[in-house]
Parts: structure tokens; sequence; C-alpha cells
């Protein structure tokens, strides 16, 4: 990471990206009902291309720990309510291709002990989504 931080809306969206790309990766299949969840979650949280662009140019050559290290670093830079937001996006992406996996299971309780956020809370937040979606 650079010294400089990024704005804590930019650092909430990479943080986002670096942990969706790790999730999507952990099973060590991407499907395409990911690939879906995926744009739309760069269009809810308005992601633009550039910014995309820039994200996957910056991941180049980084393992899978390296990534995780540096998505928890940007989003313990912003708010709960963000962190919060950003492990209900992980959570759907999760579910994405009806079967969660044991990968994607370590992953997202890892990410919930980094991020300390409540996985009840997620569960919550997740739920009250698809029935405000619904």
């Amino acid at each position: 990471m650079s010294t400089l931080a990024p704005p804590v809306h930019t650092a909430y969206q990479l943080g986002l990206l670096h942990f969706v790309h790790v999730l999507m990766a952990a099973d060590g299949i991407i499907h395409q009902r990911e690939q879906v969840v995926l744009e739309e979650i760069k269009r809810e949280e308005n992601i633009s291309s550039d910014l995309f662009e820039e994200f996957r140019y910056s991941i180049m050559g980084k393992n899978e720990l390296q990534l995780f290290r540096e998505g928890v670093e940007l989003l313990n830079s912003v708010s709960d309510q963000d962190r919060l937001c950003a492990l209900v996006h992980l959570y759907r992406l999760s579910e994405a291709d009806e079967n969660i996996h044991e990968e994607e299971v370590r992953f997202l309780f890892n990410s919930l002990k980094q991020t300390k956020v409540d996985f009840e809370d997620v569960v919550l937040a997740s739920r009250l989504a698809k029935s405000n979606k619904g």
C-alpha cells in the first residue's frame, strides 16, 4: 500500500474489491453467477470502471494472503457500517453459486474476525436487504 491513504469511500470500494476477489477465487472456480453478483456489487457501490481497472492492475502478482491483508487494512480504515456492508456483500457472493465451499467459509470467518464484524449482524443485514429487494 502507498503511504498516502485513499479517500474513505475509495478505501471502502478497494477493500471490498480485495475481499470479493479473494472470495471468488477461494474455491478455485469463478462461477458465472459470481460474475453476475460482482457486476451487481460494482453497480450498487458505484465502483467506476477506472477504479476497477486500477484495482485489477494493482493486484497483479500478489497472492491471496497479500490481497487479504490489503483488504483488511482498507476496510479497517472505514466506518463500522461500511465494514458491515462489505461483509454483507461477501455473504451474498458466497451464496451465489448455491454451494458455500469450505474455503469460502474459512475466508468469511477470517474476514469477520479481522474486521471485527459480528456474523449475526451480517446475517440480519443480509436478510433485511433481501426483503427490501423482494
